[in-house]
């Protein structure tokens, strides 16, 4: 009777271990996509903000558009059908509708370039950015690496399989064994580029999306405004595992972030918790 209520002492305690470690991977703020997601993914950047502002007024305008067509489609088959107009119209042309249908195109075409242009010019163009890490796509993971602080290796993130994102907490596909860490409020410069085929390292909460290409390092840049990890993946079709090529973000603050730097770059590991509660459940054993 001993050895049972042992034995279930010991199970209870490794299920709330578990459990705990479970819910403080949880509380972390994850953005990503979302089951039967329909729409763009939460803006964590001005970039992304701008994006979806711009987006927003593109489908507006795109909607009215087909309503107009489509109500002009209805009343010109209902009005001018056979049985209504015996005798067909000649009309060769309206100087007015011909006016109308150049101009308001151009017009309603200079009111989506105007923000559209703005837009492109605020990803491609740099801010004076506060520091800048250095991206590279490999065969298949990416090498993370920061060229203000020398103290600080680069290291390789790495999918995690379908058992061990299930053990963190997080999504499969998306996570990785070492994401790249970044202070939040920062404008953060990124070099990226390949030392093989081409890859493009994209976030979409972020709103960015560049290519690594070998021989070349492109730049773009962003700025996080909350904590919280965000995931992104390679979005250049480059080969067979093309699809096990996840990008993870860990926004931190300042504080934690000048943490991470004074230890090295050392990277949390993730399955610290889930170790240490089994080893207190032997313990208890």
């Amino acid at each position: 009777m001993r050895a049972l209520n042992a034995m279930l002492s010991t199970a209870g305690t490794g299920f709330l271990t578990l459990m705990s470690a479970g819910a403080a991977f949880a509380q972390d703020r994850q953005v990503g996509p979302t089951q039967d997601g329909w729409y763009l993914q939460e803006a964590a950047t001005p970039v992304m903000e701008e994006l979806t502002r711009v987006h927003d007024i593109v489908q507006v305008i795109i909607t009215l558009i087909v309503i107009f067509v489509v109500g002009l489609m209805a009343y010109i088959m209902i009005r001018f059908r056979e049985s209504k107009n015996p005798v067909p119209s000649k009309t060769s042309h309206n100087t007015l509708i011909e006016v109308i249908w150049t101009v308001v195109p151009v017009i309603i075409l200079v009111i989506i370039a105007i923000p559209s242009m703005n837009l492109l010019y605020m990803q491609d163009r740099l801010p004076q950015t506060q520091m800048t890490v250095k991206v590279v796509g490999n065969t298949w993971n990416w090498l993370y690496s920061y060229p203000d602080y020398e103290n600080v290796e680069e290291y390789v993130s790495n999918p995690l399989d379908e058992t061990q994102s299930k053990q963190v907490g997080q999504p499969y596909l998306l996570a990785t064994d070492a994401p790249l860490i970044v202070p939040i409020n920062t404008k953060v410069k990124v070099l990226v580029t390949s030392v093989n085929n081409m890859h493009a390292w994209a976030v979409p909460s972020f709103g960015v999306k560049m290519d690594a290409v070998p021989g070349i390092i492109n730049e773009t840049w962003f700025e996080v405004f909350e904590e919280g990890t965000y995931y992104g993946q390679c979005s250049e079709i480059c080969g067979i595992n093309h699809y096990y090529m996840p990008i993870e973000v860990k926004a931190v603050s300042q504080a934690e972030f000048a943490r991470f730097i004074a230890g090295g770059g050392e990277v949390e590991d993730k399955f610290a918790k889930l170790e240490g509660g089994a080893a207190v459940s032997a313990a208890n054993d």
